[in-house]
């Protein structure tokens, strides 16, 4: 009985070139896409498929239908346009019909259609053309013979190309990659996930992911191939949080602190005989929220815990995550240890100062700041309160992470916009704390729960989805640029009833490129033309740090009725007489952004109002300026920018494995992301180092998914 030889690894990191019908040429154009090997070949997905197996006589098919239809060249002809570029025109016809196909400015395709005398096969959206139909730019293919018959009639895998690359090349490329790496392919699932989620072996999947035998067969394959691509994801930030959880950190003893036992215990600052509810009850001149009540419970049994809090506290414009902040520093401070507080800018940081300072002076809290902008005496004695404790808050902007600094007892670090800063800036202010100090990083930007789970699911998670008593729904308005004139007056209304207004602008100064309204020339309008009698101020990003400051102070104190800004006011200012914003050219803006600049207002007890001025100029912008108006729910808004948007742009993410996912889709798959972070948890809490023999494929793909990125290290 003769036995088959056992699969090689290693004829998957053999060269493309060396596969049948691929060779040096055409090795040499995969690379473009950076395809280099056998393995690359088998994991380079297709983006969509044909499906040839019934395809649409031309008589059948209606202008807006995507098709598929196959046809004989007609013939070909190409002539210049006014601008100096070439149209090419190509009639097809399957003798029920002729269809144009029209390419503009690739003269490269007329060379290659006028040597040609059989048929054409192309994909595209049906467009009438007076008594023609035609289809723009199309993707095409010439029917050689390798494509007859029962090879062309078939469900067709549709490539990502570049130029000078065609779908035939990478088709049998991937054909021959099929038939002499598949049997090497090692499935890194274990056969306990495979039994359990009903997925096939990894080999079926690939070859129904690229030669499906029905629509099917590919879709179950895809689903196996998704879930993968999670699971993997959710694995190293399982490990990252198992890891954190056996690091030895702070054990605050807050459930021990009872009326006297602050003073008693010779902890810093003088308590008032309270408990720390009731103390936090005296301390904030409102009634929290039910949501605000259960985060900071959930905070507080963290900060109990032996190990630190990696706690990530996600809450809309104006839900009140700085009294949560609070709470937790007040914690910490009780028992005796230091906090910190980092801010992205000098206005927030000193916002945050302002605010919290209010707080705690009333307690003996000291609240110190730390900026950039402090004369040098005033940095060195920030600095050396802060050494010696002296300081028990400290707020602050990179300066606190500034080599020299040190805290004598810093046991709570809170980040607030955390999307401002990277891994090392957050790392390096932790770095400086004792032991393992707790960490709670902050964001006003709602993320939607599926990248939560994806970019931060090694954080414990708490949302704030209640906004507090009294806040009234802001009015959201979208109006084109004609009524423009009648949005100015609806500002001086509001100001003579002594409100004030934001404008904000897409650019600084005018472009001769784009028509956009420039904060500049409106500013400048404003104070001579439209607005005469009003205090007009000028804010943007070019000006200098002090000049940004007394501008901003002006306006906070009500020394200026309308601030004209560019996005530099989109986080952290606080000012609750403000009542109306108008945002120039609003369909330049993304959703996140547009939703960020509206939560300026609407944050004092009268009713405010946002007016998107713009054009819809595509479906796009349609659908931002729309979603704006019809609610005010950040986390909606979120939801729809990452349809809109995708991942990767709405969030930076092309960074450090994070987000690599080939075929997954963070939206139509967020079903198989519960299935995969549900597998990865169960499967760290059985094995926390996967050193099982049946999890060390599943090892060795961590380690190499994820090797970029110093935040996750699987031994």
């Amino acid at each position: 009985m003769s036995t088959s030889p056992a699969p090689n690894p290693r004829a998957l990191e053999n060269e493309a070139q060396f596969l049948k019908g691929v060779g040096p040429k055409n090795a040499a154009a995969l690379l473009k896409l950076g395809i280099r090997t056998v393995r690359d070949l088998l994991f380079y997905f297709p983006r969509r498929y044909e499906d040839r197996t019934n395809l649409p006589k031309m008589q059948a098919t209606r202008p807006g239908q995507l098709v598929t239809v196959r046809g004989k060249l007609l013939g070909v002809e190409g002539r210049p346009t006014r601008g100096g570029k070439v149209l090419l025109k190509a009639a097809i016809s399957d003798g029920t019909a002729t269809i144009t196909l029209v390419w503009f400015n690739q003269p490269w395709i007329k060379r290659k259609l006028e040597a040609y005398k059989g048929e054409v096969i192309a994909y595209g959206q049906i467009k009438e053309s007076g008594y023609h139909y035609e289809i723009h730019n199309p993707e095409y293919e010439l029917l050689g013979e390798d494509e007859e018959g029962d090879q062309f009639a078939r469900i067709a895998p549709v490539y990502p190309l570049s130029e000078g690359v065609s779908q035939w090349v990478v088709r049998r490329a991937v054909a021959s990659a099929l038939a002499a790496g598949i049997e090497a392919v090692e499935d890194p699932l274990s056969a306990a996930v495979l039994n359990r989620e009903k997925f096939k072996p990894l080999a079926w999947c690939l070859k129904q992911i690229h030669l499906p035998d029905s629509l099917e067969a590919r879709d179950e394959a895809r689903s196996r191939m998704v879930f993968e691509e999670f699971f993997f994801m959710q694995v190293a930030l399982a490990v990252r949080r198992m890891q954190t959880q056996q690091e030895v950190g702070i054990a605050f003893a807050i459930s021990k602190l009872g009326p006297g036992d602050f003073a008693a215990k010779g902890l810093l600052g003088e308590a008032k005989g309270e408990s720390l509810e009731e103390e936090l009850h005296a301390l904030l001149p409102f009634e929290l929220t039910r949501a605000q009540k259960r985060v900071i419970g959930e905070i507080w049994a963290d900060m109990e815990r032996p190990y630190p809090m990696n706690r990530l506290l996600q809450g809309d414009v104006g839900s009140g995550k700085t009294a949560v902040a609070a709470a937790a520093m007040l914690a910490c401070v009780r028992c005796g240890y230091q906090s910190a507080i980092m801010a992205p800018t000098e206005i927030l940081a000193e916002q945050h100062y302002s605010n919290l300072r209010r707080l705690f002076e009333p307690l003996g809290i000291e609240v110190d700041l730390l900026v950039g902008k402090l004369a040098s005496a005033q940095k060195k004695k920030a600095a050396q309160r802060t050494k010696e404790g002296l300081a028990q808050i400290a707020v602050g902007t990179h300066a606190l992470i500034q080599e020299g600094l040190e805290f004598q007892k810093l046991g709570l670090v809170v980040i607030d916009e955390q999307h401002r800063f990277g891994v090392l800036q957050r790392a390096a202010l932790r770095g400086k704390g004792v032991g393992n100090p707790d960490v709670l990083v902050m964001t006003a930007t709602p993320i939607p729960r599926t990248l939560t789970m994806t970019l931060y699911g090694d954080l414990d998670l708490s949302v704030l989805d209640e906004m507090p008593p009294g806040r009234k729904p802001i009015k959201t308005h979208w109006k084109p640029p004609s009524d423009r004139p009648s949005v100015y007056q609806g500002i001086r209304k509001l100001v003579e009833v002594g409100r004030q207004a934001y404008v904000v602008c897409p650019m600084i100064q005018e472009s001769e490129s784009l028509t956009v309204q420039a904060a500049e020339d409106l500013f400048y309008r404003m104070k001579t033309h439209i607005l005469p009698d009003l205090r007009i101020g000028l804010l943007h990003g070019q000006m200098k740090a002090k000049e940004k400051e007394a501008v901003m102070e002006s306006f906070r104190r009500h020394e200026l009725d309308v601030l004209v800004s560019t996005t530099v006011i989109e986080v952290g200012v606080d000012v609750p007489n403000a009542t109306a914003m108008v945002i120039e050219d609003a369909n330049r803006f993304g959703l996140s952004q547009l939703h960020q600049l509206r939560g300026r207002v609407g944050r004092g007890g009268n009713q405010s109002f946002c007016v998107l001025i713009g054009e819809a100029t595509n479906d796009e912008a349609t659908s931002r300026l729309r979603i704006m108006v019809e609610t005010t729910d950040g986390f909606k808004i979120a939801e729809e920018d990452l349809r809109i948007r995708g991942p990767g742009e709405l969030m930076g993410t092309k960074q450090a494995g994070v987000l690599d996912l080939h075929l997954a889709d963070l939206i139509q798959d967020s079903r198989m992301l519960e299935v995969a972070r549900q597998a990865a948890i169960e499967l760290i809490e059985s094995d926390p180092t996967l050193s099982k023999p049946e999890h060390q494929a599943i090892l060795e793909r961590s380690r190499k998914q994820w090797s970029t990125d110093a935040a996750i290290v699987v031994s």
